[in-house]
């Protein structure tokens, strides 16, 4: 890393602008049909909410229906005036099998999908942690469930977008600051696909560059369908995400850790922001609370993108 990639990394930490979208004048979001993985827990349930008090629908996307329901059960009594519409949709972004049956049963109630905000991820989970398929679970996770849900999703994005408003139909990425520490070129790739390290750490990282490029390589092949694809980091937050970290590294962590709801800020600003539509704000990566920042220069022109594009769509494809 370079000191400047360090003072980024400081501004995306510190001293970090007042959000400039948030449920205050996001517009009416009726008629309007959203999926937010991880949607009932951390800043994916603030997101939801927000969405819902707009009158959005809103799809809260994971494996527990339990927590689902009782979240949503939370969000409609904070919001009884919205005219919006909360659903459960089942999937386990770790079990490849799982994505199919929940985007067909998606399809089979919803004819649109304005803007699918992949927010749900682990990060470090107990050592050699793996995924229903056998990948390191991160990358199983984080990076191959995403991609196997929005190209399964895609066809009815694409529709959506060819009548809806330029730029307002979109697919974002959960990033993380730990993009800043993935390796070179964000992901490396190995004859097998990409490399396990020793570190848990690493593997989060890379697992969050991943999603970087998954976010670049969508924007690239999907343009010209009206769709915007961007990455974010929504920010050090005090989230579900923390629950396999020490305790210790939990308390040094807690200084600066922000409450969930401003992450949601971030993911709203990629996701319904105009700006973020705009030519000059496809395909960018948008940190706290809702701005262009910086990425690596071997991350955003990383010479591994294709090859772990390639790798995803072959592990994937035997269950789309």
């Amino acid at each position: 890393m370079t000191i400047a990639d360090y003072t980024d990394a400081f501004w995306q930490c510190f001293f970090i602008p007042t959000p400039s979208l948030t449920e205050k004048n996001l517009p009416n979001q009726a008629g309007r049909v959203f999926i937010i993985t991880g949607g009932y827990a951390g800043c994916g349930k603030e997101l939801s909410k927000i969405v819902y008090s707009k009158n959005g629908t809103v799809y809260l996307a994971g494996r527990s229906k339990d927590k689902a329901d009782k979240a949503i059960e939370e969000i409609k009594q904070a919001h009884p005036s919205s005219d919006g519409r909360l659903e459960f949709l089942q999937v386990d972004l770790a079990d490849l099998a799982s994505i199919k049956p929940s985007v067909d049963s998606f399809m089979q109630k919803e004819q649109r999908l304005d803007v699918l905000t992949n927010n749900a991820g682990v990060m470090v989970p107990p050592d050699g942690s793996k995924a229903s398929q056998g990948h390191e679970l991160q990358m199983g996770t984080n990076c191959l469930g995403p991609y196997l849900f929005t190209k399964l999703l895609t066809p009815l994005l694409q529709k959506t977008a060819s009548s809806s408003p330029p730029g307002s139909v979109r697919v974002t990425w959960a990033a993380s600051m730990a993009t800043l520490f993935s390796p070179t070129n964000g992901v490396v790739m190995e004859s097998a696909g990409p490399k396990v390290h020793g570190q848990n750490g690493v593997n989060y990282a890379q697992s969050k560059a991943g999603n970087v490029l998954l976010a670049k390589g969508y924007q690239a092949e999907h343009s010209k369908d009206g769709i915007v694809s961007n990455s974010w980091n929504p920010g050090n937050l005090k989230s579900e995400l923390q629950r396999h970290v020490p305790s210790v590294g939990t308390m040094l962590m807690g200084f600066m850790l922000y409450q969930p709801v401003y992450g949601a800020y971030t993911e709203l600003y990629a996701g319904w922001a105009e700006e973020a539509g705009k030519e000059e704000g496809k395909g960018a990566y948008y940190g706290p609370w809702g701005r262009q920042v910086k990425l690596r220069d071997d991350v955003r022109n990383s010479s591994a993108q294709k090859e772990f594009l390639e790798w995803c769509e072959k592990e994937t494809k035997p269950f789309a």
